[in-house]
């Protein structure tokens, strides 16, 4: 029993005071820094330094130059892209590089791809990978507007609020936002109107959860997750995967919508830093 005791007590003691050769974090290259970009909606508020924040000084804890700057979460895509733009420019500015890997999740997917095209920032951009973006649009959009009218004026409301007090530099325009991720919109309009460019490498991957899957959902998302599976299949609850898929397609992720940006509200195994960090990885491996 003695023994037993002796060799628990210098277990523990090695583990609090033992070194190890490289307790750093191995290192990632990239060509190019990397730019992740949140989509729609205040979650922002709910994260300290905001959306894919973590994500990012995860990046640089591997020694990537990684940035995951903030714009209007409840605006159009033109505001959104502008604003993008001018995150850009001092992205660039600062690192002196001549282009950036941008990393796109949810409707931020739309916004880089307009801003490599209506904006004509091609030749700043080496590559975009999207995460769950709907590149189809996404029948919620749909459902939303669908509803009473009393109902829907309240719900918008209440984002345009929230809006305001997550981002006070510009005002919220959550009708119109909404509007464009409508199938109809991005489908008819949006995607016509803003093909691959030649010379960027395109990738996506989408997420799963909830009804046709074994993996858990964020209670909130069960409606929309429902309500989407009924018209467009297995879905992380507000992006189906069939909308997600877009250029070199990477597989499907076992996470919500909100895990996949580091909310861990339903169980999983699930990690954003450790995939946003695989898809750091896979660009260097790439070139990028």
């Amino acid at each position: 029993m003695l023994d037993f005791l002796s060799q628990r007590a210098e277990r523990l003691a090695r583990r609090a005071v033992e070194l190890v050769p490289f307790p750093q974090p191995p290192l990632v290259r990239t060509r190019y820094p990397v730019v992740l970009m949140h989509g729609f909606g205040a979650l922002a508020n709910l994260m300290q330094g905001g959306v894919l924040h973590a994500e990012a000084m995860h990046l640089r804890g591997h020694g990537l130059l990684a940035y995951a700057p903030h714009v209007n979460p409840y605006d159009t895509i033109t505001v959104r892209a502008r604003a993008w733009a001018d995150r850009l420019d001092t992205i660039l500015a600062e690192t002196g590089e001549e282009k950036v890997n941008l990393i796109a999740f949810s409707s931020a997917g739309l916004d880089a791809r307009y801003l490599i095209g209506s904006f004509g920032r091609a030749e700043q951009v080496a590559s975009l990978v999207t995460v769950s973006t709907p590149h189809r649009g996404s029948p919620i959009a749909d459902y939303v507007f669908s509803r009473p009218e009393r109902l829907r004026s309240w719900a918008i409301a209440v984002m345009d609020f929230v809006g305001r007090a997550a981002y006070e530099i510009e005002s919220p325009n959550t009708e119109d936002a909404l509007y464009e991720l409508t199938p109809m919109f991005v489908t008819g309009t949006f995607n016509p109107a803003h093909p691959d460019h030649p010379d960027i490498y395109y990738a996506s991957w989408a997420g799963r959860a909830g009804r046709g899957t074994d993996v858990p959902i964020y209670p909130p998302l069960l409606v929309p997750n429902r309500v989407l599976y009924a018209e467009a299949g297995v879905n992380d609850g507000l992006v189906a995967v069939e909308s997600a898929k877009w250029g070199d397609f990477r597989g499907v992720l076992d996470a919500d919508h909100a895990r996949q940006i580091g909310l861990r509200l339903a169980p999983g195994e699930f990690e954003s830093k450790d995939f946003y960090l695989a898809v750091a990885r896979d660009l260097g491996e790439r070139g990028f």
